[in-house]
């Protein structure tokens, strides 16, 4: 084991023998916040546009078996050259559960849970190339670290990171390592999307001036659900929204960054964020503790607040709104809005398209969608459907993920990506405990963005990986 992987483990209180939970990274303070934003980074490898060896299989250990978990394994399980080599979960049940599942498929894999340090013994295997993660947010950087460490690629659910000085170990080690660390924003694979990325590389937007990304989603009804009546493991869900500012900002901010060329050509200045009061989460727990003792230790916390509006200032001058709204009583959205010199879409409450005042006709919309449907929908969009995960995309995603490294291709989100979108979090934590002021944005590529090429959306060099329905 080398010796920047010991002291890694020691820092995140992960050591090789103990019995005592880890030690997870502790809420910065509101000082180490601005002394990181502030950080400068020299490049030791440029990992936007880095394509690694091929790997004619890819040998995959799956981490977390709760609420994400099994269906990636459904997904995975399905895709020409993936082995699923090792399941691991901290109930044994869900591992013997998922095992039961691929008996009859090419997948035999081994199992390992009951410990928090199970997971370790899945990445020290030398017999696999991919770690996927799927556990609650504490543990992505600690466990994607590690992997890339070993010598394994990271696959890693949203959020990648939590603090700022997380982002920072991300870059770092996939830098040193070479390996990847793509975090699974499966909306970037989201049809609409896809289209409007399509769309941009061809002009149609012109130059983009502003855009809108959110998670607007109802789940205050999901964050008081016990872990026994199928809720998040211990509460962790819940627990999260201690914190006040935009925790959750990469779905709607993942594909406006790819249009905008974020980390490629563009690249986030600063930002400013606010928060409103909260007006349901602790009057929700006050109301469960008169009843059930279970919500006590919830009742006199204090929550972050409804809706976050984070407002951020580019490089070149455009800006970006990105919200954050999981409790109140309104429908799902994304917002998804892209305005742009020539032209302007939107995503919800319904797809739509302008090149001026009025929204373009259903036949014209049917017309832009046969112009500028991309390839990776063309290929897999209808079995991704069949398949499922949020409509396709997460299938899209896995599949896109496994095509790239099979042939050799570099990922469409890279390590500054999952740093970068994560950062928001942090960042807007400070801002909305300072009135709102604004705080600088890292750049994580260390100037790279300047040069690094845009994102492609076509399957060139790759495309041949086969779905075994």
């Amino acid at each position: 084991m080398s010796n920047n992987r010991r002291d890694f483990l020691k820092l995140a209180g992960l050591g090789l023998v103990g019995t005592t939970l880890p030690n997870f990274a502790q809420a910065e303070s509101h000082n180490q916040v601005f002394q990181l934003s502030q950080k400068s980074h020299i490049q030791q490898f440029n990992m936007s546009g880095y394509a690694a060896p091929k790997l004619g299989t890819v040998r995959i250990g799956i981490i977390g078996l709760g609420q994400r978990g099994p269906g990636a394994v459904d997904r995975l399980s399905k895709i020409e050259g993936v082995e699923i080599k090792a399941l691991c979960d901290l109930i044994p049940e869900r591992v013997d559960k998922m095992k039961a599942k691929l008996e009859n498929t090419r997948h035999k894999p081994e199992g390992y849970s009951g410990n928090v340090y199970a997971w370790k013994k899945l990445v020290d295997r030398n017999d696999l190339d991919l770690i996927y993660i799927t556990t609650p947010w504490d543990w992505h950087t600690p466990m994607a670290v590690y992997a890339m460490e070993a010598g394994k690629h990271a696959a890693v659910e949203v959020p990648a990171a939590k603090t700022l000085e997380e982002c920072w170990q991300l870059v770092e080690t996939s830098e040193r390592t070479k390996k990847h660390c793509m975090m699974l924003e499966n909306c970037c694979y989201d049809f609409f999307e896809l289209m409007t990325l399509s769309m941009k590389r061809d002009g149609f937007f012109g130059e983009i001036v502003h855009t809108e990304g959110a998670y607007i989603h109802d789940l205050l009804w999901l964050n008081f659900k016990k872990d026994t009546e199928g809720g998040y493991q211990d509460m962790w869900r819940l627990k999260e929204n201690f914190r006040n500012g935009n925790l959750y900002a990469t779905h709607g901010l993942g594909p406006i960054c790819q249009i905008m060329d974020i980390n490629r050509g563009d690249q986030m200045d600063y930002l400013t964020s606010l928060s409103s009061n909260d007006f349901h989460m602790a009057r929700t727990a006050r109301e469960l503790a008169e009843t059930d003792n279970f919500f006590a230790p919830f009742a006199e916390k204090k929550y972050g607040g409804n809706m976050n509006t984070t407002i951020v200032k580019t490089k070149k001058g455009r800006s970006i709104m990105i919200q954050h709204d999981v409790t109140s009583p309104r429908p799902y959205s994304r917002l998804h809005v892209i305005s742009g010199t020539e032209g302007f879409a939107q995503k919800y409450p319904d797809p739509k398209v302008s090149k001026g005042h009025s929204w373009m006709k259903d036949e014209e919309m049917k017309a832009l969608e046969e112009k500028y449907t991309p390839e990776i929908v063309k290929k897999v969009g209808e079995l991704a459907k069949q398949i499922g995960g949020h409509g396709g995309m997460d299938f899209m995603m896995d599949w896109r993920l496994i095509d790239c490294l099979r042939n050799g291709l570099p990922l469409d989100q890279d390590v500054y990506d999952a740093a970068l979108w994560s950062a928001i979090s942090p960042l807007s934590e400070w801002s909305v405990a300072n009135r709102s002021n604004s705080i600088d944005v890292p750049d994580f590529t260390g100037g790279s963005w300047k040069s690094n090429k845009p994102v492609e959306i076509t399957l060139k060099g790759g495309g041949t990986t086969k779905v075994i329905v």
